[in-house]
């Protein structure tokens, strides 16, 4: 590829978010949260949020019972009280984890006419807020079905952003822009093995504080590796 037809295709640059652009996973924290602000039992609830996450991990897990467990306290509890809950998570527990690192990565594409995608497994409810903390207005994460007055059902709609499915996403978000992957000039950052189906489709896969596992697939296809949090725990 020549660098003139490199600049004329339209620039992407996608993000998954947790342990990429949060140096944790919000899905889980979340969890946590309703257990520390008395939504949750501490004891069933944290042993069914753990095993979920580990099967995540694993790239085993069921998500439909994952988004009807973990939705379960937001859409028991209405909008109103939900909405509030999730500011309050934003403030004790996202803003204070998003590194500067982070937002400079973002600013970096955004400065060089990028257009800055977040793509992510976990649903809607908790990553919006995040994703407009980051200043990334384009969010493809799990859509959430909702009932007649607009709230959540407990269902996923569409397509669930994991694994093949953020390849599908991403291919839908092109076609309805008369786009397709040869198209634009695209980058992705990911940390897990969970995303090498997208990883392998971009022009640019970056292994960003990657698990062992993608850490060594990474070495062995030459793709990049970005420790954009050196202290970070696997």
């Amino acid at each position: 590829m020549t660098s003139n037809i490199s600049a004329q295709r339209r620039r992407l640059a996608l993000f998954d978010l947790d342990h990429t652009l949060l140096p944790l996973d919000s899905d889980y924290e979340w969890g946590e949260f309703t257990i520390r602000i008395g939504w949750t039992d501490r004891e069933e609830f944290g042993r069914r949020n753990k095993a979920f996450y580990d099967d995540y991990v694993a790239g085993r897990l069921d998500v439909h019972d994952y988004v009807r467990f973990a939705t379960e306290a937001v859409r028991l509890r209405g909008p109103d009280a939900a909405a509030q809950a999730h500011a309050q998570f934003m403030r004790d527990v996202i803003a204070p984890a998003i590194h500067d690192q982070a937002r400079a990565l973002v600013q970096k594409h955004r400065d060089a006419g990028d257009e800055v995608l977040i793509i992510t497994a976990t649903n809607e409810f908790v990553t919006r807020p995040i994703a407009q903390e980051l200043g990334v207005p384009q969010l493809l994460a799990l859509e959430l079905e909702r009932d007649t007055d607009g709230w959540i059902t407990g269902d996923i709609r569409g397509v669930p952003t994991m694994r093949e499915g953020k390849v599908r996403r991403m291919e839908q978000w092109l076609a309805e822009r008369d786009l397709d992957w040869q198209d634009v000039d695209s980058t992705f950052y990911s940390d897990s093995m969970n995303d090498v189906p997208l990883l392998e489709k971009v022009n640019h896969p970056v292994a960003t504080n990657p698990d062992p596992r993608l850490r060594a697939l990474a070495q062995q296809r030459g793709w990049r590796i970005l420790d954009l949090f050196p202290s970070q725990q696997q």
